[in-house]
């Protein structure tokens, strides 16, 4: 159903089952599959792609146009995949350069007034929380989770299960399976109770954990460290995880 009091441009694309609330605004250049839900207020905005099972909030904003001087007004893509929760006042903006797009995956919660900017990625199952702020060509990795009024450098990634305390800001890489807290921003322990909660084995749990005392606390190089997990540590897909997310860091990754 969609609201004679909302505003839909006569070139939008909905798809079927799709509820548009009273107020909202959508604009031309969208596309919005099935089953969604508009809320008042919300805005959808020219170069929006928006998948099926999604509701989205009221003030929210999805494609806005890109905070980065280096836009000069190309027609760019925010994707939004399926099944995500988009909470009140939260801004998605979408790619700065033509052919270029934000992503936003599947399954995650995004909650009220987070930011996501230019050409950010986010994955599968994800919490952007309260009033966190993503700056531009972020990555952040399936079930990470960004407590609230976290504040996340451009071009900084964020593996997966892992949490980052509220209040804190990051400048460097923070690797899968950990909790990062305190200011400056540090390696804390390994996210232990999420793992759980997902299913990782205690065996899983306790090499990943021996992976990051050698990463952290065997008082050598990291290109060392990276060689004794290898050695030391049965291999398997999280453990190689680790290895090649902190040996493809542009930036490096946060410290001890």
């Amino acid at each position: 159903m969609i609201s004679p009091l909302a505003y839909v441009d006569p070139s939008a694309k909905i798809g079927s089952n799709v509820t548009v609330h009273p107020f909202a605004y959508i604009d031309k250049n969208v596309e919005i599959g099935d089953n969604n839900v508009i809320m008042p207020y919300a805005s959808i905005m020219s170069g929006a792609r928006i998948g099926n099972g999604n509701t989205i909030y009221q003030g929210a904003v999805i494609a806005a146009v890109p905070q980065d001087f280096a836009f000069t007004g190309e027609e760019t893509i925010a994707r939004i995949g399926n099944d995500n929760v988009i909470r009140e006042n939260a801004v998605i903006i979408r790619a700065t350069h033509a052919g270029h797009e934000t992503k936003v995956g599947d399954g995650n919660f995004i909650m009220t007034g987070a930011r996501l900017s230019h050409d950010v990625e986010v994955g599968n199952r994800c919490i952007i929380g309260n009033g966190s702020q993503v700056s531009g060509n972020c990555r952040i990795y399936d079930c990470a989770i960004l407590t609230s009024n976290v504040l996340m450098q451009g071009n900084t990634r964020l593996g997966s299960y892992s949490i980052v305390q509220g209040g804190c800001r990051f400048i460097k890489d923070i690797p899968p399976f950990i909790v990062a807290a305190h200011e400056p921003i540090a390696f804390y322990s390994i996210n232990t109770k999420v793992l759980e909660h997902a299913g990782f084995s205690e065996t899983l749990i306790k090499h990943i954990a021996q992976a990051y005392r050698i990463l952290y606390k065997a008082n050598t190089s990291q290109r060392d460290a990276l060689l004794r997990i290898k050695e030391q540590i049965p291999n398997g897909p999280e453990i190689e995880q680790i290895i090649e997310f902190v040996q493809t860091s542009q930036l490096g990754i946060i410290h001890l």
